[in-house]
């Protein structure tokens, strides 16, 4: 799931917690709306991290000489 799913979950979460008056018989959607928006905040805990673990700049390595002396031989 991406940042744009993480996102759509917390808005979901928050209309259904927040905005709606709807009563379901065995449901209750106050519920299932603050658990949509903890998922969505997890999962967005979760995806910035891996990003951030992701974009980690390496320095460049510098690059081994070595040295041949076969070329020195004249074979």
């Amino acid at each position: 799931m991406g940042l744009g799913g993480c996102i759509i979950l917390i808005a979901v979460g928050a209309i259904l917690t927040f905005a709606t008056d709807w009563e379901l018989d065995g449901v209750n959607l106050d519920l299932v709306g603050l658990i949509m928006m903890a998922v969505g905040l997890i999962g967005t805990a979760t995806f910035t991290s891996i990003a951030r673990r992701r974009r980690a700049v390496v320095p460049p390595v510098a690059p081994t000489v070595v040295d041949d002396d076969r070329r020195d031989r004249g074979f």
